[in-house]
């Protein structure tokens, strides 16, 4: 059995991961900005995990943040297939057991963040992105 060795984010030197993490940080301050507190970044099951979870009043939203350099490869929203909500569903489940408060309703969001180029950013939310069907 092979074991993954953990590296610390400020050693990462692949691209894709860079260009993710910048984009969890857009969608952090751009969340932020529109009044919901962070409750969590990348909560983790195993090697699953929820990109934010955010809160306004007793609103907990599940977010899943999708980073592109184009639209080239499809939406953001094209991205997350009924298998990734499935996994989502199940973190989210664990978070909502471990920190969730009488009265708060849940749903899954999606933020979108494209690189336009010269270091500008755009952040599209999408809330109540999704809803879980039973499969």
């Amino acid at each position: 059995m092979t074991t993954r060795r953990f590296i610390p984010t400020r050693e990462w030197e692949d691209a894709r991961q860079l260009r993710g993490l910048a984009g969890e940080h857009a969608a952090l301050a751009y969340l932020a900005s529109c009044g919901w507190s962070i409750e969590a970044h990348r909560f983790k099951l195993g090697r699953h995990d929820l990109d934010l979870v955010v809160r306004r009043g007793p609103v907990v939203a599940f977010v899943e943040v999708k980073t592109r350099r184009t639209a080239a490869f499809g939406l953001a929203a094209e991205a997350v297939g009924w298998r990734k909500q499935r996994t989502l569903a199940k973190v989210a489940e664990l978070w909502r057991l471990r920190n969730g408060r009488p009265g708060d309703t849940y749903r899954f969001d999606l933020v979108s963040v494209t690189d336009i180029g010269n270091g500008r950013l755009e952040v599209e939310h999408l809330p109540d992105a999704w809803r879980l069907e039973r499969r």
